[in-house]
């Protein structure tokens, strides 16, 4: 049974104010405390030092109160920092919901390739994408991982899998919470191509004796640095007792360390210098691992995963929560105490041996750790979505015969009251619709409608369709296809590399579905007829199906020709109250009329 999750969401948030407002109110409160114990102290010490009434020791009430206090408030700003976070969290969720998502969230504008077959095309990315749509996750890893499973379809093996756990993952409401509250909006800036190649690099500083011997001078240092203390108090008359052999003590102790760093500087340097570049900002990943580490699954993708982040000894969110405060520490070198004291202490030696030590025992793991919290977070992703669209289905997988086949099938960016949904069919011997149609009619819209279903479909995610029902298909596009003037490229050329680009796929062991709009727009009239003819009839003998666009009805013809492999199909338009009316609704045939005159009069110019 499908829950409604507007009713759902909007409990969830009313809570959320309502523990909110609680909070404030206790945060006043604890506020109010905090001054009176202050006021408290000071009367206490007024009490005992001017008057004589009471002891000193009574400072120690206000004290202990004081510091309570502060604990307590301490803790209950991070439980209402929480509570805001789950508050927007609750707000972007119902925000999708009624279709104003678009600019709120992640559009992963650093996946889009221009040279990706359909990636611009479909709108996977930027403002108002499909990424932008369904990413929740919360690292890096978690958004990469998604963004590569809608730029490669998956094989129908690993649809299922991921259909399972997704369906599993859709009432865990409770779990998306927890992971979106869990650091403040800003994502980790962890590189997680980077942390794993540099887990997995060979070690450095790896000798025991080399360890036992910086250890062995810190501690020389420290006495060193001691000696020369006691020296100067000495000579300052300050206590009795001292010796010339204290400064020379602490001047052989600091040549033998200066001596000993000199000597591994560039190992301590490129150790430095690699866990800088690939390890900084693991909080949020290990706060993400903890949760995940507690979680219990049903589903064999999702307890495979989880296995994954089992290992011998601590748990990875420990192990990676050590390597983040060693990070820490080595942050800390810049201290100005810390810069004093490092030829005595060999802090930042001790430190690289310290990064050393934990890559030896923990690197070879961290791709594995990377690569299950990353796929855990895309699932999480996609079952925020099916959870928010119940009525939207999985689509059925065949690998018998090649297939296209859609009942009510929406384009899943357009908001459900707005939508408007057609069947389609293409197999057999259909393996072509050619779309003709007036402009603003719909055509496009309904190419980008087949590919982004597809995308989705073959990510593992559900549909905007009553039924898809479709085999294993390599996406190719041309539908947003702009000249380049920094790489001398026009609009032709652009589109005659990206039909190149398609043609070539399409010789591939997974059959393509082409969506073309506007087929050789950029030449005249003549040349498109027969260069659309003839590479039309080359993707269909390579075994693809798809669609084609056009104004140009010359190319409806190319149904003709192509016999029961290719159909025309259109869209068309009305003329109401002296405006253009559409309701893009797809029909049989080529359509008979356009509406360029008429849209041109709509906007003033005379013709």
């Amino acid at each position: 049974m499908t829950q409604n999750p507007r009713p759902i969401y909007s409990g969830l948030l009313e809570q959320r104010r309502a523990e909110i407002a609680r909070f404030d109110r206790r945060h006043r409160t604890l506020g109010y405390y905090k001054l009176a114990a202050a006021v408290g102290g000071v009367l206490i010490v007024w009490a005992a030092l001017l008057n004589r009434a009471i002891s000193i020791l009574w400072i120690l009430a206000p004290i202990a109160l004081l510091v309570a206090f502060s604990v307590t408030h301490e803790l209950l700003l991070r439980r209402l920092d929480q509570r805001r976070r789950a508050e927007r969290y609750f707000e972007k969720a119902l925000a999708r919901l009624d279709g104003k998502w678009a600019g709120t969230g992640e559009p992963g504008d650093r996946y889009l390739d221009p040279a990706h077959p359909y990636a611009q095309d479909l709108d996977l990315f930027g403002k108002g994408s499909l990424f932008e749509l369904l990413c929740t996750a919360r690292t890096h890893i978690g958004e990469e991982t998604l963004a590569r499973w809608l730029l490669a379809p998956a094989d129908p093996e690993t649809v299922h899998a991921r259909q399972k756990a997704v369906e599993e993952l859709r009432p865990r409401l409770d779990l998306r919470e927890e992971l979106a509250v869990l650091a403040e909006e800003a994502r980790t800036g962890v590189d997680p191509v980077s942390l794993a190649a540099w887990g997995e690099a060979p070690g450095q500083l790896q000798s025991s004796g080399l360890h036992a011997t910086a250890f062995a001078l810190s501690v020389l240092g420290v006495l060193g640095a001691s000696a020369f203390l006691w020296f100067g108090l000495w000579r300052m008359g300050l206590v009795g007792r001292g010796s010339i052999l204290l400064r020379d003590f602490f001047l052989v102790a600091l040549s033998i360390n200066i001596l000993f760093r000199y000597r591994i500087r560039h190992q301590v340097a490129a150790i430095v210098a690699a866990v800088e570049e690939s390890a900084h900002e693991l909080k949020l990943l290990s706060q993400v691992l903890v949760r995940l580490e507690r979680e219990t699954f049903q589903s064999p993708l999702l307890t495979g995963l989880h296995r994954s982040l089992d290992s011998e000894g601590a748990p990875p969110s420990r192990r990676l929560a050590r390597l983040n405060r060693l990070m820490e520490l080595l942050d800390s070198r810049d201290h100005l105490l810390l810069r004093v004291a490092e030829p005595f202490t060999l802090w930042t030696p001790h430190l690289a041996f310290a990064v050393e030590h934990w890559r030896r025992h923990s690197g070879t793991a961290v791709r594995r750790w990377l690569t299950a919290t990353g796929e855990i977070e895309a699932l999480c992703s996609i079952a925020s979505h099916a959870f928010e669209h119940p009525e939207d289905p999985f689509p059925e997988f065949t690998n018998n015969a090649l297939s296209l086949e859609a009942e009510a099938i929406g384009h899943p960016l357009i908001p459900e009251d707005r939508v408007v949904r057609n069947d389609v069919r293409l197999g057999g011997e259909l393996r072509l619709l050619v779309v003709s149609g007036s402009n603003m009619s719909g055509k496009s819209t309904f190419l980008r409608t087949l590919g982004t279903n597809a995308v989705l479909a073959q990510a593992g995610a559900p549909v905007r369709a009553r039924r898809l029902r479709m085999s294993p298909l390599a996406i190719g596009a041309s539908i947003r296809i702009t000249d380049s003037l920094q790489g001398g490229v026009s609009r032709f050329y652009a589109e005659i590399l990206r039909l190149r680009q398609i043609l070539g796929a399409a010789g591939g062991p997974v059959p393509v579905l082409f969506l073309i709009d506007e087929f050789l727009h950029g030449t005249n009239s003549h040349d498109r007829r027969i260069g659309a003819g003839a590479l039309v009839r080359k993707l269909v003998e390579r075994g693809a199906v798809g669609l084609i666009t056009t104004h140009d009805l010359a190319l409806a013809d190319i149904a003709d020709e192509l016999g029961e492999q290719a159909a025309n199909v259109h869209f068309e338009d009305r003329i109401e109250d002296g405006q253009m009316r559409f309701d893009y609704q797809l029909r049989a045939g080529v359509v008979r009329k356009s509406n360029a005159l008429e849209l041109m009069r709509s906007v003033g110019l005379e013709i």
